[in-house]
């Protein structure tokens, strides 16, 4: 028996929720279809928004002869057949899904039959092509990213999951509360519906819905771009001081038990993004990451909380990032020259700081060549201006 997300895939492609910036009226998948003719393409984005359901539309509205494989599943001989299929019936469509899971040796057997325009290929990923797939196999295809479905989106296809659900009773709440449990995936939203229709025979609410499933789906993969782009948003929202969008993506990465990725994350961020403005909560990180540790989930929410509190609201400064940036740019530059003779290991022409006035006598310590180069350049910040300040008061004997 089909489920319902397969009865409601689109059979032409008006019938497509969402991806109007695709699908539209005169946009371009929408005008292939309308000419009769159609290029190797790659669609990408997150689950449940589209991609199948575009594919299945474009070959059945152009009455085309296609094969659906999974790159996970099919094997290299099962590649070999679909090719051989090919070239016995001229043309053929092949829609692959996973598509950034093909290993090199199917995207080899590919390559010749889609450059001869044998095979026609509709490949499906949720990652970006752009750092997943063979880059030769990229140049031959069409890349079209799909963006995520809106709520309404959602509701729309809830509302056409209705007619296929005979005298089914449902709340406009609980047709509400699915879209936005759903975050944006329409088959996690039809396959909930479809399972609060079947598991009661009364009006479904969003107390009938809670039952079977109370918890929202976002995407996040930990192999996938979805969380890269969870920490990435993570710490820029740090970076950028706003304590309630830090605490959102850090809830998401709670969310998906992610503690080692956090950890890794954090600790970048405190010396990258926060540095010398506040050089003391990198220890008060490590002692949160600890803590975390110690007790494990779901306590290890609370000194990760409060510690990206402080973080989010802490002064920020990138001087040390940029500083030790510069000083490899010069090494990778090739600007380095040699020790000064007075500090190699057995000078004796060495002044020893500590037997001068506050631990401190005038000598030089860089190569001749770039003798005057600055790579630490301050930020205007509390802590730094008093170090600024204590370090002038040292050179100048005060």
């Amino acid at each position: 028996m089909d489920i319902l997300a397969d009865k409601l895939r689109p059979k032409k492609i008006s019938d497509v929720i969402g991806q109007s910036h695709l699908v539209g009226p005169n946009k371009i998948i929408s005008n292939l279809v309308k000419n009769k003719k159609l290029f190797s393409m790659i669609l990408y984005g997150k689950p449940g928004i589209g991609k199948t359901s575009i594919a299945y539309a474009i070959v059945n509205e152009l009455n085309l002869r296609y094969k659906f494989m999974n790159a996970t599943i099919n094997n290299k001989s099962d590649f070999d057949a679909a090719i051989m299929e090919a070239k016995m019936n001229g043309e053929m469509v092949l829609i692959i899904d996973e598509f950034h899971r093909m290993n090199k040796d199917k995207q080899d057997i590919l390559l010749p039959h889609i450059e001869k325009g044998t095979v026609i290929l509709i490949g499906l990923t949720t990652s970006n092509p752009y750092h997943k797939i063979n880059p030769a196999i990229r140049s031959r295809c069409q890349i079209f990213e799909l963006k995520e479905l809106t709520s309404d989106d959602i509701k729309l296809g809830l509302i056409k999951a209705k007619e296929y659900l005979p005298n089914i009773k449902i709340t406009d709440e609980a047709i509400d509360y699915i879209s936005n449990l759903a975050s944006g995936d329409l088959r996690f939203a039809l396959n909930l519906i479809e399972v609060c229709y079947y598991s009661t025979s009364e009006e479904i609410t969003i107390d009938t819905v809670k039952e079977i499933n109370s918890k929202p789906v976002f995407f996040h993969d930990a192999n996938e771009d979805g969380h890269y782009d969870v920490l990435s948003a993570f710490q820029k929202s740090i970076r950028g001081s706003d304590v309630d969008a830090s605490l959102h993506y850090l809830a998401r990465l709670i969310e998906a038990g992610d503690l080692d990725s956090i950890y890794r994350r954090l600790s970048v961020i405190v010396y990258e993004d926060i540095g010398l403005a506040n050089p003391g909560l990198g220890p008060r990180l490590m002692a949160a990451i600890h803590a975390a540790e110690l007790v494990g989930l779901p306590e290890a929410r609370i000194p990760l909380g409060e510690i990206v509190i402080e973080m989010a609201l802490s002064p920020k400064s990138n001087s040390a990032i940029m500083a030790i940036d510069e000083a490899l740019n010069d090494i990778h530059k090739g600007n380095t020259g040699n020790v000064p003779n007075h500090i190699k290991t057995t000078s004796k022409d060495y002044l020893y700081p500590h037997n001068y006035p506050n631990d401190y006598v005038k000598q030089t310590y860089l190569p001749q060549n770039i003798i005057n180069r600055k790579y630490y350049k301050m930020k205007n910040n509390k802590v730094e201006c008093s170090l600024n300040k204590l370090h002038e008061e040292m050179r100048n004997g005060k």
